[in-house]
């Protein structure tokens, strides 16, 4: 393993560097937590623009053909800068199984206008508990000679409130075990039948509820196979917790180089207080966390993206990225001092992603769980 970046993606980290500074200023992630679309449009555009949200897709669909390291390296940089928006459900949670399982038509029709920045998509894919098994699933598809007839109910379906598609995960058998008799479809989001809640949530990241009654959906729109569903799951949901977890160690580490620079200029008894040993130790800790964490996650996304199985490596960096969150951003809390708990310091944008983060694509008691048993997802 190398894990120096090559020239393509130094050039990447920089060129997301300055656009996120300038474009995703903190003032302006103030804002947009209040705004319930919850993201600029004119910046997902300006994304769209430099082939972001079409980075690893095919040439021939609009994208630049990068790989998985790639858009990693994407997803560090917007994690320091806490991007609000559908950038993540849109191509992390449903783009990668159109580019791996899309029949040829699919992808043709749905690619371009997600790399033009035109369409947003959302996975509903968890319900009521949660939880990321397919035991949990319980909203059904049943075919009536004619079309699928989706009912149920989809919950904390990111930004599927603005959505253009959805990716529904259903259940179109009995089967409830093992994943077997579920199956991915794609449906408009406006589609009749279906109504939309969005739930307050204090890191406000478009969490949607919805109910499906009598949806209609047709052959030609299921993702893969009838009753392979968890297989398209699974292929997603180890590339999207990997890139969640290169997300959440960008975040980490701006919450470090922020709570560095504090103790550096922050004067108390006549000299820095990062000159006291109580606060070097905290650093130091932060540090090792963050640090430890990188390696991890660019690890387990070399292994992928060289086809290996990386079921170990993938649960282990998710259950890491859980903790160190959320300790890296309550010590930087602490080393602010009271100002770290205000509502409105930079600081505080980042601890009220810290649990989103966690619960996204499986909490850290499921991977560890999974780490324990010796399996993946």
């Amino acid at each position: 393993m190398d894990f120096d970046f090559n020239e393509q993606q130094n050039m990447l980290k920089t060129m997301a560097r300055d656009f996120l500074s300038k474009e995703c200023t903190k003032a302006r992630v103030h804002e947009l937590d209040k705004d319930e679309k919850g993201y600029d449009p004119d910046m997902l555009a300006k994304m769209a623009e430099l082939g972001w949200t079409g980075l690893i897709f095919p040439e021939q669909y609009g994208g630049t053909g990068a790989d998985l390291l790639d858009l990693v390296v994407l997803m560090e940089e917007m994690g320091r800068n806490i991007l609000p928006g559908p950038f993540f459900s849109t191509v992390a949670l449903c783009a990668i199984p159109i580019i791996k399982y899309a029949t040829p038509t699919q992808k043709a029709k749905y690619l371009p206008p997600i790399a033009n920045g035109q369409a947003i998509w959302s996975l509903a894919l968890t319900e009521r508990s949660g939880r990321f098994e397919p035991s949990e699933i319980h909203c059904s598809a049943n075919y009536d000679g004619k079309n699928y007839l989706i009912n149920g109910e989809k919950w904390f379906s990111q930004y599927a409130h603005v959505a253009d598609y959805l990716l529904v995960v259903c259940r179109t058998g009995e089967a409830k075990r093992n994943g077997d008799d579920l199956t991915v479809f794609i449906v408009k989001a406006k589609s009749r039948g279906i109504k939309m809640e969005l739930i307050p949530t204090i890191a406000g990241d478009g969490q949607c509820r919805l109910r499906f009654t009598n949806v209609k959906v047709s052959k030609r729109d299921i993702l893969g196979k009838v009753g392979k569903g968890w297989k398209v799951v699974d292929y997603l949901m180890q590339r999207a917790i990997v890139l969640k977890c290169a997300e959440v160690s960008g975040a980490c580490q701006a919450v470090m180089d922020m709570t560095q620079a504090y103790a550096k200029d922050r004067v108390q008894f006549d000299k820095p207080i990062g000159a006291f040993m109580a606060i070097q130790h905290k650093l130091v800790d932060m540090l090792t966390d963050v640090e430890g964490l990188q390696y991890l996650v660019y690890y387990a996304a070399w292994l992928l993206s060289t086809g290996a199985k990386a079921d170990m490596p993938v649960s282990v960096a998710k259950a890491r990225a859980n903790e160190v969150y959320q300790r890296v951003c309550i010590d930087g809390i602490k080393i602010h001092g009271a100002i770290g708990f205000t509502m409105d310091h930079d600081i505080g944008c980042y601890f009220r992603r810290v649990k989103a983060a966690e619960f996204m694509l499986g909490d850290t008691d499921l991977h560890l769980e999974k780490v324990a048993l010796g399996i993946g997802l």
